[in-house]
């Protein structure tokens, strides 16, 4: 396929439309409502994985190995999703995307009350079975999560104009962070009203249990509601609104051939992307143990103090997640020709938000820095796809979202099987991984000077 473009030299430009019709604001909140209920799953995914694998005995030297499966199931299972979605119409399941939403839910509902009870099988502390078990159902959950969460994005793409496009994914962020925030909290909250908090040897917490529980109902309801209110495109219509022929999704579609055509600021927003996933990546593996060891001075998986840690690590996401729908709200009101220093300056605050937890030991303190790392996760979440999107024509416009997926995955894989070196090069302590992920962070921040926004002519 050929890309016309042309350089983003005018405000004129950004506010061209791509032939789609004005939406009402609430069928923009519907088709990415369901977003609060997968983003749930996610966060209690990645805010609860290191102390799950930690308290059924895993070595922490060895949790890169559990974090590389969720990003090893994003980076296969999207692209596919998007595949199949850009050639599927079956208006009794939904339409094009809404099928594979509905499939994902079933099975990520099923595996999330399976993995907190990873330790409660009687397998045994630190056993191969307790470790191999957990695994798997993570990666069934990641598996799942990401068919349910592709079509959010792509709906985005099918259906919104780009004068509205900025303000669907600031809803969709405002919805994924409000479902991160339920999530991390959820936990701390149990503890709270008295469910306990601690558990025998290897056996995970009735606090996470329930909390993952209670994100699989959400995942249900809110899901459902997305399915039940959103009408998609038939394909005809979804040609004509984006100047294409019905076949162009139908043929062709070739991943290399894609790649090899995608607009320059596919590329560019993807060097940015591998930094500052590498980044977070170390966030989600090392937070908690950490924190419990800078603050409750305890490296005891089974310890009352490294329990409460966990928790607290889920206050510390939840304000994360609640900084960073505030400052989406400031880069929302930035021109577009703000964007790239909006964009370089979040990541150059999270930055500094990843590196002062190295030397805080005040979990109060800590507040502060998750703040920070908030306002880069707002960026992350607001500017690489609307680049991305505006730069696409309607045609295979799933495949490529699937395929710009890899920016996210790769980067997380790399940072994983790379821990295996570094974590022990860097003293084996886990608070010395957010040195390294400060500055890698900040790198990111510098290469957004290479993106150069395009809008497609």
């Amino acid at each position: 396929m050929s890309d016309v473009v042309t350089e983003d030299t005018s405000a004129a430009a950004a506010q061209k439309k791509n032939g789609l019709p004005t939406l009402p604001a609430s069928t923009i909140w519907m088709i990415n409502f369901g977003f609060l209920g997968v983003q749930t799953a996610f966060t209690l995914q990645s805010s609860q994985m290191s102390r799950i694998f930690q308290t059924i005995g895993a070595d922490p030297n060895s949790l890169g190995w559990f974090f590389i499966l969720p990003p090893l199931a994003g980076l296969i299972v999207q692209p596919i999703v998007g595949y199949y979605s850009d050639r599927t119409w079956a208006p009794k399941l939904g339409g094009r995307r809404l099928p594979y939403l509905l499939l994902g839910t079933i099975v990520a509902v099923i595996v999330m009350c399976l993995l907190p009870n990873s330790g409660s099988l009687g397998f045994g502390y630190a056993s191969l079975a307790a470790l191999l078990f957990g695994a798997i159902t993570v990666a069934f959950l990641d598996l799942s999560s990401n068919v349910a969460m592709q079509p959010f994005k792509m709906m985005v793409g099918d259906m919104v104009n780009d004068d509205q496009k900025s303000y669907a994914y600031g809803i969709q962020s405002f919805l994924s962070n409000t479902g991160a925030v339920v999530a991390a909290i959820l936990p701390f909250l149990f503890a709270m009203i008295g469910i306990a908090n601690t558990a025998a040897k290897g056996v995970v917490p009735a606090t996470v249990k329930v909390a993952f529980y209670v994100g699989a109902a959400l995942l249900v309801i809110t899901s459902l509601f997305t399915i039940f209110r959103v009408k998609e495109y038939d394909p005809d219509t979804y040609a004509k609104y984006h100047g294409i022929t019905k076949e162009d999704n139908a043929q062709g579609g070739n991943w290399w051939t894609l790649l090899k055509s995608a607009p320059k600021v596919f590329w560019t927003v993807t060097l940015v992307q591998f930094f500052c996933w590498v980044a977070f990546q170390y966030l989600w593996t090392y937070s908690a143990g950490a924190i419990a060891a800078n603050v409750w001075h305890t490296t005891n998986a089974a310890s009352a103090g490294y329990q409460a840690a966990g928790n607290w690590y889920g206050v510390l996401a939840a304000v994360q997640s609640i900084a960073a729908v505030v400052w989406s709200y400031v880069l929302a009101k930035l021109p577009n020709s703000m964007h790239k220093l909006g964009y370089a300056g979040s990541l150059g605050l999270g930055a500094l938000g990843f590196l002062s937890v190295f030397f805080l030991h005040n979990q109060y303190a800590l507040i502060v820095s998750f703040i920070l790392v908030g306002i880069a996760w707002a960026a992350m979440n607001t500017y690489p796809l609307t680049m991305v999107t505006n730069a696409l024509s309607g045609a295979h416009m799933g495949t490529y979202l699937g395929l710009f997926n890899g920016s996210i995955c790769l980067p997380q894989i790399v940072a994983s099987l790379a821990s295996f070196a570094l974590f022990p090069l860097l003293g084996g302590a886990q608070a010395n991984m957010f040195l390294l992920a400060g500055i890698i962070m900040a790198i990111g921040a510098l290469s957004v000077g290479t993106i150069k926004e395009t809008f497609r002519a």
